[in-house]
Order: C-alpha cells, then structure tokens, then sequence
C-alpha cells in the first residue's frame, strides 16, 4: 500500500514524484500538488465534520479516477458560517461515481438532494432502515428550507436585497430517492468496479451502519473502515455496535472523545426528577428538544417504563413533530433491529413507544394552542439543537418564566441555540428577538446516542492496533479530537491524524 512503516520510509511513486519535483523545480511546483503529487495515490478528503460535529463528507479518490463519497451531511448550527459552508461541497458532485451513506441523520445525509441537483448521478447505498428514515427526513427538511427562505426573502425584499435560494425543494428530495439503493447488514456487494463494502450495525440510531470499504488498486487490497456514529454498549432500544474486520484505515467518529455518560442513574429516573420538580412543585412547563430519529423514541419508551411501573406523573404529555410521528412509525416497521430487552418487552407491550396521557400534535393550529394551556405539561418537540423546528417557538414561549425547564436531551453543537443555552448564556435571540432566560435549563447526558470514549475504545476492541495504519478522526469538537488523540496513541494506534476542512491525504 506504500504507507509509511515505523522504521525506514518506503518509497513510493509519490515520493519519488515528490523528489523530482524538488530537485528539478524548486518552489514552482506547488501550486501543481494537489493534481499532480498524488496522481499514483489513492485519496481521502474530508469536506465536512472535519474539527467540527457536523456536516460529515468524506471521500475516497482512487488512482484510476473513481470517487466513493461516504455521507453528504448538512452543516448544522455553525452560526453566520452555515448557510456558506452548505452552498459549497469543496468537490464537483459530476465527479462523484457512487455515494455510501452510514445513516439518516441530517448531518451525515441532508444534502444529498442538492449533490443531485448539481450532477451526481451514481448509487446511493445505505440499510433498508436508512432509506426508508432518509426519504422521510429529506422531505422535512426542504419544507423547512422553503418555509424559512420565504421568511427571509420577506425581509431581504424589504431591505432591497436580491432574493436567496433554498438549498433544495421538495421536489429535489423526493428525485434523489430513486438512487438510494439498500442492503442488508453482513453482506459484501460492490459499489463500483473494485470497491466492495459490507455493513456493520453501528447501534447509533435504527439502520445506522459502520462501513467496511476493500479496494483493490494494482493488485493490492486497501481496507478502509468508516464509523459513521458509533452507538452504545447498554442502549435502551438498540443492538450494541458489532466488531468489524481489520482496516488499514480508519475514520472515525469522536463527538464524546474526551467524556463519559453518566451511568449511575436511569434516564427513567432523571426524567421523573425533572418532571416532578417543573410541573409538580413549580408547576410549569417542562420543554424537551430531541432528535425526531433516535432520541425521541427513547424518551417514550423511558416514560413509558414509568407508567409501567406506575410512577409516571399524570399530567399531560406530547409530541409536537409531524417529523417525529412520521419517524416513529418508521421505526417501529424494524423491529428485528431492536436488542433483546425490547423483543422481549414487546411479548407483553405491542407499543413500547405509547402510554397514557400521551398526544400526538399534527397541525400548526394544535401546537399553537399548547401556549393557552394553564396546566403544566411536558412537550417532546424537534430538532434536537432548537435550531429549527416547533421547538424553537416553545422555547420562545417559555424561556422568560423561572416556573418552566428547558431539558436539552442530547449533544448541542456550540453555537446552536441548545448549545448557547447549555452554555449559560442569560439572553439568546430566537427568531431575531432577545429573550432573558429566566427558565431553568437542564441536560440529561446518559441519553446520548453517541458513544463515549469507553463505547468508542471498546468498537476499536476487535482491531489490531499496529495492523491500523491511518487513523482519521473526524466529527468531534478540536480539543476533543486532541484528547482523544492521545488516548489512542497510548493504546498503541500508530498514524492517528485529525484531518482539518478540505484537507486533502494520499494513502499511497
């Protein structure tokens, strides 16, 4: 494969390339590099989630000209920064030859409609699950980008600046749909000639997979290993991450590198605590952004194993997201990807997702509503950041009252409206006005669906370390990635690099 061994550098035709170029041309060269150092090596680069938690897209350039794009992911509540870093891949999508994706989430598939818009025309392959949760959360969110774009061209117009685009229309979601092409977990296929891949089940969300790449290049076998996000070892609903075979090189997820979940106590009882302490004794409202895919479901199946166990409080609860009721019923068509637990639940419970009390809310109308309700209440409500959704005019709401909680469920990209208000800040702006934050606001770690750096050490378990001979990590914030370098140093990997945006690295 030509990489760089422990002892003496081998030499390859890159650097052997390399030298000529220094002794023949001095410094002209450079600008040359990027097309011609690496004409004889296979390439990795990284356009998204790179030193950030957000936006994944990363892609494999072989030397014959083929490309494999492994995710096309939204940026997400990276500030003024955004809407820029959504509007520019840093690659031709007509270059791109075929497309694996490693689960729905909006940051690792929700630009695949605009990809397709712009030329690439390849396979798109992903789980059945995936699929299926990717053209539901595609759908949602261009109608979300439609719906703000007109807002924002209302007062563009007043301002009398030019009218913007949205990234992609519905209609560009529902086109994209027919090149997602799914397959099992376990099963090697190929995704272009001389590039097989197989699924492993990564436990992160329902069909979320780790992808295993062998390419074959001049008679040589590279095995490249992406994460996707890797899941948990004792989740409430899903299977564990399974072991996968030995790599060469490594992508990997770091979003909890440097931190571990809690674990002595249930997310059952952290969720009775907080709905006893706002709705009972300050008799509020208790607001919980979550992830339509993933989190939500497992705080109805928590709630639920409170009204098992005849502790739920009786006060009303809902789920104001037609996302998060389309994404529900999705997830329960796949049953067989639950763990144990669940399968043996549902022997007795036909609806571990479902209690009484419970209400789905469809229409704006119905939301709107919830502001006249004098009774507290508890609302699940999407996205999961408040950076877009009926979330964020519940917290518009609710966050001037000290009798209400804003309980954030899940990992806040730092200059989202969840993260500033996990950050503490006492004024946010939410829809372009300030709001004082008088509510409490509180988190609940143990319901990440990320591993931590424990989960992630022990996925990295079945692996040979010295056989690893490039580990990338992406999707973690800088000093996380930096601390969980060194913890992967230690336990012997050998290359461990954390590769910047656009950067670009030759394997050969």
């Amino acid at each position: 494969m030509g990489f760089q061994s422990q002892g003496q550098p081998r030499l390859t035709a890159c650097s052997l390339y390399l030298a000529y170029c220094i002794l023949n041309l001095g410094s002209s060269w450079l600008h040359l590099l990027p097309c011609t150092l690496y004409l004889s090596c296979m390439k990795l680069s990284f356009h998204g989630a790179a030193r950030c938690v957000t936006g994944s897209k990363h892609l494999v350039s072989l030397k014959n000209g083929n490309k494999v794009l492994l995710d096309c992911g939204l940026f997400q509540g990276m500030g003024a920064d955004t809407d820029n870093l959504n509007r520019n891949f840093g690659f031709d999508p007509a270059t791109i030859t075929a497309m694996v994706l490693s689960h729905a989430h909006m940051d690792h598939s929700g630009l695949i409609p605009k990809l397709c818009k712009e030329g690439f025309s390849g396979k798109i392959f992903c789980t059945p699950a995936t699929k299926e949760l990717t053209n539901v959360l595609l759908q949602d969110s261009a109608q979300i980008q439609e719906e703000d774009i007109r807002f924002t061209n209302k007062r563009r117009a007043a301002q009398g600046l030019p009218y913007l685009q949205p990234l992609y229309t519905i209609e560009d979601a529902k086109a994209c749909i027919g090149q997602l092409v799914h397959v099992e977990y376990g099963v090697w296929f190929q995704v272009i000639e001389n590039v097989e891949c197989m699924f492993t089940d990564a436990g992160h969300i329902i069909g979320s997979e780790v992808v295993n790449l062998k390419i074959v290049e001049n008679g040589q076998t590279t095995t490249i290993t992406f994460s996707g996000d890797v899941g948990r070892y004792r989740d409430l609903i899903l299977r564990s991450p399974e072991v996968f075979p030995q790599a060469d090189v490594i992508i990997m997820e770091s979003t909890y590198g440097d931190s571990l979940h809690e674990m002595n106590v249930t997310t059952p009882d952290l969720l009775l605590k907080w709905i006893e302490r706002t709705c009972l004794e300050k008799k509020g409202n208790l607001i919980m952004p979550a992830f339509s895919v993933g989190r939500t479901q497992e705080l109805l199946y928590s709630l639920n194993q409170l009204e098992l166990e005849n502790r739920l409080p009786p006060v009303d609860y809902f789920v104001d997201s037609p996302l998060s009721i389309q994404t529900t019923q999705v997830i329960k068509s796949f049953p067989k990807y639950f763990n144990k637990t669940i399968q043996k639940i549902l022997e007795t419970d036909s609806d571990p997702f479902s209690f009484k009390g419970l209400q789905f809310v469809s229409t704006v109308q119905q939301s709107k509503m919830l502001n006249f309700k004098r009774e507290p209440f508890v609302v699940i409500s999407a996205s999961g950041m408040a950076e877009a959704g009926r979330v964020k005019h519940h917290i518009s709401n609710n966050i001037e009252s000290t009798r209400n909680t804003i309980l954030l469920t899940g990992y806040c990209e730092p200059h989202s409206l969840g993260g500033r208000l996990m950050a503490g800040e006492k004024e946010v702006r939410i829809f372009g006005i300030p709001h004082e934050v008088h509510a409490e606001i509180g988190s609940v770690r143990s319901m990440s669906a990320h591993g931590d750096y424990e989960d992630l050490s022990q996925w990295l378990s079945c692996q040979d370390a010295r056989k690893v001979k490039k580990l990338f990590i992406v999707h973690g914030e800088y000093p996380v990635q930096q601390a969980f370098r060194q913890r992967l140093l230690r336990k012997d990997f050998l290359d461990v690099e954390i590769p910047d945006l656009h950067a670009e690295i030759g394997l050969g």
